[in-house]
């Protein structure tokens, strides 16, 4: 549909300050719905966003049951959103992971970081994952798919639409190949600051999110810096065991992974093996297998908590800290003199400063000195969009830890 043809959709007076700023989402409270009630729009339906004066904001696609009811992907009225636009971002979106990295893994994509919110695509070699989480953008998957063919044309396209996002926009999950044969793994290549290769696989359809978390690369490139040698490492919550795999790769003597699903152990055992390593195996729920390595009289030189979000929603905000300083407690107690704590947390509703804060708390409750010796977030293919708080949600504290 040509963009001049396109339904308006019109904002409240002073509502457009914020998507003149650079966000991108439109909240329906926003929206002059005595003007252009939201009933009357198709959903996932592309829109020209006005100001309250008629002005131009956006080419957005719109959802009118959701509380973000637009969504902006182009702010020219000259540029509709079409198969060009698309093929401008992805092209623009490789060209940044290629300067970035050494080899073709990488999140190509990063929704509303890259221009195109409600889209992932991660790259694993020859395999290109993609993830939709939004109505507008799943109308827009044969652009996509289009788009993809032109910029790099992967020999396997897959798309695992299985995220916990899109019952919000009322899509069911699924799970297809768009071209070639779904693998039944990826495998993935890390790459330490001394130029070693590391060597994983991972499940897809049933493993979490696209099947890799590319989020947390750069820290775990970042961790050989603060082992010391010979450690003893703990690594919580370890799905493939990457955490684990990078600190015997860095020198350290043993590795224990734990995590409640025995298929995600089961897989760090074998990435472990394939790096030339060995690595022991807790299988349970992390605050229970923590207590009971406590009882047993157990004590690690280094513990990294990498846990699942906690807080996925404001409300749960209470519990999820407590939980957070609880888990941090543990790992305190079981770390023996002058150890490493390497806590993360990738809940956006925690800031850096209440991790920090329970990091803190549980020192105290602990008697153990804490040192923040370097803060790190998400790796740069997860680029954080200045205007939107939203794009940057992790958070990684390398500390320092001894006995008061």
């Amino acid at each position: 549909m040509p963009a001049t043809s396109l339904p308006v959709l019109k904002l409240k007076r002073g509502e457009e300050q914020r998507l003149r700023a650079g966000h991108l989402w439109v909240f329906s409270n926003e929206v002059d719905t005595a003007a252009t009630p939201l009933t009357g729009f198709e959903p996932g339906a592309l829109v020209q966003v006005v100001d309250a004066r008629g002005q131009f904001v956006g080419h957005a696609y719109v959802n009118p049951a959701t509380l973000i009811a637009a969504r902006i992907l182009s702010r020219s009225q000259a540029r509709p959103v079409d198969a060009q636009l698309l093929v401008q971002r992805l092209r623009q979106a490789r060209e940044l992971r290629e300067r970035l990295y050494p080899g073709p893994y990488w999140r190509w994509v990063y929704g509303e970081s890259d221009g195109l919110p409600g889209l992932v695509l991660d790259r694993f070699g020859d395999v290109v994952v993609g993830q939709v989480a939004t109505l507008g953008m799943e109308r827009l998957k044969p652009l996509v798919e289009q788009a993809v063919r032109r910029v790099l044309d992967p020999p396997v396209f897959v798309w695992k639409n299985d995220s916990g996002a899109r019952a919000l926009e009322r899509l069911a999950p699924a799970f297809e190949a768009c071209w070639g044969e779904a693998p039944t793994e990826i495998e993935v290549v890390e790459t330490l600051a001394d130029g070693r290769a590391l060597h994983y696989t991972a499940a897809l359809a049933a493993g979490q999110k696209t099947g890799w978390f590319y989020d947390q690369a750069a820290n775990r490139a970042a961790l050989p810096r603060f082992l010391s040698p010979g450690a003893r490492v703990l690594d919580v919550c370890s799905y493939a065991g990457a955490w684990a795999v990078t600190a015997l790769a860095a020198g350290a003597a043993t590795a224990t992974c734990v995590d409640a699903s025995e298929p995600a152990i089961e897989r760090a055992a074998a990435n472990a093996r394939r790096n030339g390593f060995e690595v022991a195996l807790r299988r349970g729920d992390a605050f229970e297998v923590l207590a009971a390595l406590l009882a047993e009289g157990a004590r690690f030189d280094a513990v990294v908590v990498d846990p699942p979000a906690f807080i996925k929603r404001r409300k749960e905000f209470p519990q999820g800290l407590a939980a957070y300083r609880k888990l941090n407690q543990l790992a305190l107690r079981l770390l023996d003199r002058d150890g490493l704590l390497v806590s993360c947390s990738c809940s956006w509703h925690l800031g850096a400063d209440d991790l920090l804060g329970a990091i803190q708390a549980a020192a105290r409750h602990t008697d153990r000195f804490v040192q923040l010796l370097q803060a790190g977030g998400q790796s740069p293919d997860h680029p954080v969009h200045p205007a939107i708080p939203e794009t940057r949600y992790l958070k990684a504290f390398f500390c320092r830890v001894s006995r008061e």
